[in-house]
């Protein structure tokens, strides 16, 4: 039988709570997603590095929840009273650490939010103290939430966000593809999604499977 070859298809990512892989890397961010509605002053920051499952998580909790989720960036055009009547997700704080208009909105998002009984969820890569946000009260009400961080991953929690990624981009990588990868690759987040990102595009433009050969061309390049 003819191996499959890869076609261009959309990126669409599994975000329902069936799709989180639970390991002890995010245990306990998971258990603080699902327990919300008793976080302390209402309010939770998702802390950690880029492909950890913040955006996943924050799309299981706005599933619990109801919450609107919005990008810190795009706080600019939002309408902060209405959103405050509803649990609300802002991802990526970090993004906005030059942005003093968008601070501003996020400091009357966050106090309208708890002022109407609602949650709010934010997200970002590190400890609050060093997002660089430049508002002092906004700085001070990041600095009063509860933090729960997502750590660098084990080697099961990693072969199971690389299988999902792949999964995501509609790829079925060859069975000792993954494995390969995990014994050779730098032990992180960041590295996995390069990787499967520079294996889609080399087995679209080449028009081949995905096999532990492409993998190696992909990890020595």
């Amino acid at each position: 039988m003819a191996e499959q070859l890869p076609f261009d298809l959309p990126v669409r990512a599994a975000l329902a709570r069936d799709d989180f892989f639970v390991s002890p890397a995010n245990a306990l961010a998971l258990g603080l997603v699902e327990s919300w509605p008793n976080w302390p002053s209402g309010k939770l920051i998702l802390s950690g590095p880029s492909g950890a499952g913040k955006t996943h998580l924050t799309h299981v909790w706005a599933a619990l929840s109801g919450a609107h989720i919005l990008s810190a960036q795009d706080l600019h055009s939002a309408d902060i009273p209405t959103l405050a009547r509803k649990p609300v997700a802002v991802e990526d704080i970090p993004a906005i650490a030059k942005d003093a208009e968008a601070q501003t909105a996020l400091f009357h998002l966050h106090n309208l939010t708890l002022a109407e009984g609602q949650s709010l969820l934010l997200t970002g890569s590190g400890e609050p103290k060093h997002w660089g946000l430049t508002l002092p009260d906004l700085m001070s009400r990041m600095q009063g939430t509860t933090v729960v961080a997502l750590e660098q991953p084990d080697d099961m929690l990693l072969m199971a966000v690389m299988a999902k990624q792949f999964s995501d981009r509609q790829l079925a990588p060859s069975p000792d593809t993954i494995s390969y990868l995990i014994k050779h690759m730098d032990r992180s987040f960041a590295d996995a999604t390069r990787i499967v990102m520079a294996l889609d595009q080399l087995s679209l433009s080449e028009k081949r499977p995905i096999t532990r050969a492409l993998a190696k061309r992909v990890l020595v390049s």
